[in-house]
């Protein structure tokens, strides 16, 4: 275990319904890890931003992009290993680049929103460890019918598809640091011990390799 305290930083990164909050938990529960979560309860954008997203698209991604840099320059300086729910670079390589496309935000705004996401990547150190959970459409749309929250009932199942290219263009050019991709579609975590048993010895041998 004295080689992981060198590690500050693992990222879980998934589309909506992949299952980064329940890994998250599982993970910090192993490990004792310090989670973070993203703040869904509190966040004053996200309903109006379902009623009116080009009204709200903006200010929702400046919202994520500053609660996330904090997130950030707080583990940079903290002390404990931290695992979290979620990346700075999914609300600008994933989200707000499909917020533009579908014409919920202006050019204008989108590219003062990137140039703004670039500068302050350029601030902060990036994640010891990224694990992906690549899922389809159909095991997502399972999933969030699961949990059943009342905000992500109306989400459709073309907006979830342009997400998940979004993603797997993404991480298919991620060169930040170290790359962990798990297969959802197989690989079923949260049931199944096994299933995780599998993620935590690719996160060993993935953490054994960065020293």
């Amino acid at each position: 275990m004295a080689k992981q305290q060198q590690i500050k930083h693992i990222a879980v990164a998934g589309n909506i319904g992949a299952g980064k909050t329940t890994l998250t938990s599982m993970l910090s529960r192993h490990y004792k890890w310090m989670p973070q979560f993203e703040d869904v309860e509190n966040n004053p954008y996200l309903n109006d931003f379902y009623e009116d997203m080009p009204r709200w698209s903006f200010n929702l991604q400046i919202y994520f992009l500053n609660s996330r840099l904090r997130q950030l320059l707080d583990i940079q300086h903290g002390r404990e290993t931290v695992i979290q729910d979620r990346t700075i670079y999914e609300d600008a390589h994933i989200f707000a680049p499909n917020l533009y496309e579908m014409g919920l935000m202006t050019k204008r705004d989108f590219d003062n929103y990137f140039n703004f996401f670039e500068t302050l990547k350029s601030m902060v150190k990036p994640p010891d460890l990224l694990i992906y959970l690549q899922a389809s459409v159909p095991t997502l749309v399972a999933q969030i019918q699961k949990r059943g929250r009342e905000y992500e009932e109306n989400i459709r199942l073309d907006y979830l598809k342009r997400l998940n290219e979004y993603y797997n263009n993404w991480i298919d050019k991620y060169k930040e640091g170290p790359l962990l991709i798990i297969d959802i579609d197989k690989n079923k975590f949260a049931e199944n011990e096994e299933d995780l048993g599998d993620i935590i010895s690719k996160i060993e041998s993935q953490i054994n390799g960065l020293f």
